[in-house]
């Protein structure tokens, strides 16, 4: 089985000086690239000259993280893709748990390990954490991570397990599959492109693993931050693309009209938190939603669509009424 590992940067070459060489010490068995998203700093200079096995595959254009790797992956020949963000510091023996569940289980096409904070590594980190679920209304959340409460790693989630969503920080998917499915969506340019893929990943019957026995450590917030605004904007659109585009059409129009009354009120309570960039960033994620609303419906698959999608309804309700901050204690329905 043929493994690249492929690290997206854009003017990164820091965070290249920083991370690769872990990854360089602990992939001997795979092959390294860095896609790069025509940077203008010296990021490719560096590669060349300090690291000197690591592959480079230069895009033509900045096309954010989903045209990026659809440009760079065409060039790249593997069994299966390692989609590596730039800022994480990878363990010892990583990828042995990743390949031993890609040939014990058939029917896994996507695989994300464990994701802990690289700063405050007793911590899971925001971007993955113990895999990927949604709610009924289509929020996204993770094991080990609700909205911002994240959890202390006592080994609840060492297990493995199916999920619903992989992170693009560290996402394993088998190059058949990232083909079969045209790759990620690149008019979602950042952000939850990752919760698309995998939606449609399983509208296609492929089914998404956790594996706990791999562990990465994530730097996080180095393309943007959870309180910068246009990450709001980006997280409130694509959100509202993949309802759009991946359930049943009568469900999806009622989940949509939902999500724009919910969106409006965390709209007013930016506003009571003195964030006002934020709320209107929701307002430019609506128009842009209005405005792209047709070419997302001709992109709903043609494939059954998948009943049960969810494991809660609503986590906003749980998390804000209820105040519930960790995983395993949430009402599963």
């Amino acid at each position: 089985m043929k493994i690249a590992i492929v690290i997206l940067n854009w003017n990164g070459e820091e965070l290249l000086q920083r991370f690769l060489p872990s990854v360089i010490k602990y992939s001997e068995n795979a092959d390294i690239y860095v896609a790069d998203n025509a940077s203008t700093d010296d990021s490719v200079a560096l590669v060349q000259q300090q690291y000197p096995t690591v592959k480079i595959v230069q895009n033509q254009v900045n096309g954010g993280f989903a045209k990026g790797y659809n440009d760079a992956l065409k060039h790249i020949k593997a069994d299966i893709y390692c989609l590596l963000n730039s800022d994480v510091e990878v363990s010892e023996n990583w990828l042995t748990a990743i390949t031993d569940m890609f040939n014990s289980t058939p029917d896994a096409a996507i695989i994300q390990p464990k994701i802990l904070d690289l700063l405050n590594p007793e911590y899971f980190e925001y971007a993955g954490a113990g895999g990927g679920f949604i709610d009924q209304l289509g929020y996204p959340f993770c094991r080990g991570r609700i909205f911002q409460a994240l959890e202390k790693d006592s080994g609840q989630y060492n297990d493995t397990c199916e999920i619903f969503w992989a992170t693009g920080a560290c996402m394993f998917i088998k190059s058949e599959v990232f083909n079969t499915l045209n790759g990620f969506d690149e008019d979602y340019f950042a952000h939850q492109e990752e919760v698309d893929l995998c939606w449609r990943a399983k509208n296609n019957g492929y089914k998404v693993y956790y594996v706990g026995a791999s562990r990465i450590f994530h730097l996080g917030g180095s393309t943007l931050s959870n309180m910068n605004p246009k990450k709001t904007y980006l997280n409130f659109r694509n959100s509202l693309f993949s309802i759009t585009k991946n359930l049943p059409l009568k469900k999806a129009f009622v989940i949509i009209l939902l999500r724009l009354l919910l969106d409006g009120i965390a709209g007013i309570r930016f506003i009571f938190q003195l964030k006002g960039k934020h709320c209107f960033a929701i307002i430019r994620a609506h128009l842009n939603f209005y405005k792209n609303f047709t070419k997302m419906y001709r992109k709903r698959e043609k494939t059954n669509f998948i009943k049960k999608y969810y494991v809660t309804k609503s986590i906003v309700w749980s998390h804000f009424v209820h105040q519930i901050r960790k995983f395993n204690i949430l009402v599963k329905d």
